[in-house]
């Protein structure tokens, strides 16, 4: 891979957009109510699947590597927990908290050349573990920031994200209740930032089977000799393993509910255009791993989007109320923002 200027450029380029579209994808679907998020999931992997097509079809269809589908599937586990992660914590916090875990296990399985990858080499491997410790860092100050979920009342200013209803709210008010509104406020707590933790493992380890094939597609014994080099190439392969797998979820959530599946229409075209939004995210990821490679992209875009976020849920939500959380919430960009640069200028 080249280190020249232009390389270091477009792989920061596409690193800057795939921050803003993967910190704000989730805003279209604001003002509907999403329920357990089941269909809702199924939406949006329709609609990265069919970004995909599109991409494979101005790359003149490249090789389909059916392991880079794994990605997808372990992607799409992870994508489950998305909406009762936001309905529990807040999409600020939750982005917050997934994303540092998704940085830390991407960097460390790239960095150290876990599950049968070859370890990544950096210029200034000092910098690159102090960029992966202060996410560390930040990754325990989030766990202290509260967040405040209101109960929809008509106020652009004041919806939340995805709606959440207030415990013993009234019915009148609140119509419609998922599992999480069942749980008190400290299971609120636990259970979001549980889930937004398991996320973001399982997000972190997505790319580990395109990296696989790439490392082995150098072997003259391996069956992925000849592989491409080319992140972009395995997006049809690595989208499909997302769509399958989300369908084959959403199949047995609807034998579970007994052919009666929670179906949302109204947030049919906003889950579409959300889906959208993180297929073209994704896509500048992949650019991004191939041009900066993923030991310096995966705390870069992983640390990004929660400051998007954050800005969403503190201006636009209000997820994010009162001083202390405020104080904390600088204090971990800060730090997340220090650990990005230290990653960054340890490539260059």
């Amino acid at each position: 891979m080249s280190n020249n200027g232009t390389d270091l450029t477009t792989g920061f380029a596409a690193s800057s957009v795939a921050i803003l579209l993967f910190g704000s994808n989730f805003v279209p679907l604001k003002k509907y109510d999403t329920g357990d998020g089941m269909f809702l999931q199924w939406i949006l992997c329709a609609a990265i699947w069919l970004v995909a097509l599109v991409v494979n079809l101005l790359l003149h269809c490249p090789k389909f590597w059916p392991l880079a589908m794994l990605g997808g599937c372990i992607w799409a586990t992870g994508n489950i927990a998305v909406v009762p992660i936001i309905k529990t914590i807040g999409l600020g916090l939750g982005i917050l908290i997934w994303g540092s875990f998704n940085a830390l296990t991407g960097w460390a399985s790239s960095r150290f050349g876990w599950f049968g990858m070859d370890a990544q080499e950096v210029s200034k491997p000092l910098l690159n573990y102090i960029g992966a410790g202060l996410s560390i860092v930040s990754a325990f100050i989030f766990l202290f920031i509260k967040s405040e979920i209101p109960c929809s009342t008509g106020s652009t200013d004041t919806t939340p994200l995805m709606s959440e209803h207030e415990i013993n709210s009234s019915p009148d008010v609140c119509a419609s209740y998922s599992w999480v509104d069942k749980l008190s406020t400290v299971q609120h707590r636990i259970v979001g930032c549980g889930l937004a933790v398991i996320s973001g493992i399982l997000y972190g380890c997505t790319f580990v089977p395109i990296i696989y094939i790439k490392d082995h597609s150098k072997r003259n014994d391996s069956m992925y000799t000849g592989a491409s080099q080319y992140d972009l190439d395995y997006v049809f392969a690595h989208f499909s393993g997302i769509f399958l797998t989300s369908t084959i979820y959403f199949l047995a959530y609807c034998i579970a509910m007994k052919n009666s599946p929670k179906l949302y229409p109204k947030a049919v075209l906003p889950g579409f255009l959300s889906g959208t939004l993180w297929a073209i995210a994704t896509c500048c990821w992949f650019i991004a791993n191939h041009f900066l490679s993923p030991v310096v992209s995966f705390p870069i875009i992983t640390a990004g989007p929660g400051l998007v976020a954050a800005m969403w849920g503190v201006f636009m939500f209000k997820e994010i109320q009162g001083l202390r959380n405020y104080l904390l919430m600088i204090l971990a960009f800060f730090i997340i923002l220090a650990g990005a640069l230290c990653t960054a200028f340890s490539k260059i």
